[in-house]
């Protein structure tokens, strides 16, 4: 019993024990209830404190703690993905004349916690770029797997990534192969992030394995710290958008534009404070302060989203 109170990662055999339940149970809770697991390693790993997440979202006879208010109530909680734009869209909204005093508070925790966040009511926005399986789309499947609702789809931006280089890109880093030189050495995104997430495709598509890579395993919480790392000579290289290498002076190596989301419950969804915020994002002013970032692409910015149109587009 100590391991399982102990360890980071539980086994089947320690799941079922946890459960109480039999080994083939635990398979048919991954397949069908969504019980966090991996097999990374080739064996099935269950993360200890997702498997505790898993049992609490699960709970059917207690009555869930988190936002109590609404948006109306001039507080609006938001959290997921780190941008930089989208900082000064907050500041701007706190400032904005046709914001009747609400306050936006925004918590950094990637966008698989804006997600997750979004599933436990500790917030009223999500802030969400993840990449799907079919490296297509943005989100959809995403909070399809994660909430029991379908979320409404906002569109934020459209902002390219790619890699963070020094001035003038001294190392001639051209691609995701380059960072397995010898020469090179990065500083990362963390688990959740969907930057990490990207970072992890294009290594799994290329001819290299993240285990090549020195400095990997070295994460940084904002995209502004990953540039400051490379200003300051500690890394060559780091995954982000461009906006960062605009705003710190860095090179960049482009990989692909992505679609940056904003989730909103439904029953939320046209309650004063966050109409206020989605409002604001068609402003005149909204767009000029877009237009002050390299990397950024606003024509979505503020309209809804549904996975149907994009596949009828296709």
């Amino acid at each position: 019993m100590d391991s399982i109170q102990n360890g980071k990662f539980l086994t089947t055999k320690e799941v079922a024990r946890l459960l109480h339940v039999n080994d083939k149970m635990v398979y048919t809770l991954v397949n069908d209830k969504g019980l966090p697991a991996t097999k990374v390693t080739g064996k099935w790993l269950f993360p200890r404190r997702l498997v505790d997440e898993w049992l609490e979202t699960n709970i059917l006879n207690y009555k869930k703690t988190g936002v109590g208010y609404s948006s109306d109530d001039e507080i609006l909680l938001l959290a997921g993905s780190d941008d930089p734009l989208f900082q000064k869209t907050l500041s701007f909204f706190h400032t904005h004349s046709k914001n009747p005093g609400t306050i936006a508070f925004f918590a950094n925790l990637g966008s698989m916690g804006g997600l997750k966040s979004l599933r436990r009511g500790l917030c009223h926005i999500g802030v969400c770029h993840l990449l799907q399986d079919d490296k297509q789309e943005y989100n959809f499947d995403f909070a399809d797997k994660e909430l029991e609702k379908s979320p409404v789809f906002v569109n934020f931006s459209r902002r390219e990534q790619g890699l963070l280089v020094l001035p003038g890109n001294p190392k001639q880093i051209e691609g995701i192969a380059d960072l397995a030189r010898d020469d090179v050495s990065i500083v990362n995104r963390p688990l959740g992030t969907g930057t990490r997430l990207l970072l992890d495709y294009e290594i799994a598509k290329s001819d290299i394995s993240a285990s090549q890579i020195s400095g990997y395993r070295l994460e940084m919480s904002r995209h502004l710290d990953a540039g400051l790392e490379i200003l300051a000579g500690r890394a060559d290289a780091a995954p982000a958008i461009r906006a960062v290498a605009g705003l710190l002076g860095l090179g960049f190596v482009p990989l692909r534009w992505e679609r940056f989301d904003l989730l909103i419950v439904r029953e939320r969804f046209f309650e004063r404070g966050i109409q206020n915020f989605i409002g604001m994002l068609h402003e005149k002013e909204f767009r000029k302060l877009a237009g002050s970032l390299e990397g950024y692409d606003v024509s979505l910015c503020g309209k809804m989203l549904f996975p149907d149109n994009f596949k009828n587009e296709e």
